[in-house]
């Protein structure tokens, strides 16, 4: 397998990056709904008790998924993407790169809306810490200077932003998506599933 996409396929790096950012969603995912349906108790801020432990996991996936979006769009202005697979109409066409625009805008509101919303720091995978985002210069220049408003108005809105994308929306976009791949393998037989996942037979 080539490292650069071709005409007919996905190489290496973007078929690694797109399954490094979706196995990230999937881990902020699971470490979210363990929050929710699982934890017990409040935070602790002299305890690093399970409820912040899930909180850190779920902010640390968020990040990596950041960092990893930011490549991966990279990647996708110097790599050419292949071309259609052929026997889809233009609508069908268009409506498959409408939904891969509409993930990308999730995969890049989600993690800043997250970060953006929250009030606790940031202990990435338990290796060094990251300041929560009111502690940082780029709050003053958004929140104080630009929007004239204050944290806890600021953060409602961000906060509540993000959990209704990731309750609903981002959720519909990645059945829509993977149904879509689905579809294609089974009913059409082409080449759509094979060239993100080249294991599959």
């Amino acid at each position: 397998m080539k490292l650069q996409n071709t005409k007919e396929g996905y190489g290496f790096i973007a078929i690694a990056l797109h399954w490094i950012v979706a196995l990230g969603f999937l881990g902020a995912y699971v470490a979210v709904y363990y929050r929710h349906w699982f934890s017990e108790g409040e935070f602790s801020m002299t305890e690093l008790n399970s409820n912040m432990v899930s909180l850190y996991l779920h902010m640390s996936f968020g990040i990596s998924i950041a960092v990893f979006v930011v490549l991966r769009i990279l990647w996708k202005i110097a790599n050419k993407a292949p071309e259609d697979v052929p026997g889809g109409s233009r609508l069908e066409h268009s409506a498959a790169h409408g939904m891969h625009w509409a993930l990308y805008l999730a995969m890049i509101v989600m993690p800043l809306t997250g970060y953006m919303g929250t009030k606790l720091d940031t202990n990435f995978f338990f290796l060094f810490d990251i300041p929560k985002f009111n502690d940082t210069a780029l709050y003053s220049i958004i929140v104080e200077q630009w929007l004239a408003t204050t944290w806890e108005q600021f953060e409602s809105v961000v906060d509540a932003i993000h959990k209704f994308s990731g309750a609903y929306l981002v959720w519909l976009l990645i059945v829509m998506h993977a149904g879509a791949a689905v579809f294609h393998h089974v009913v059409r037989k082409d080449a759509v599933l094979k060239r993100m996942a080249p294991w599959v037979k």
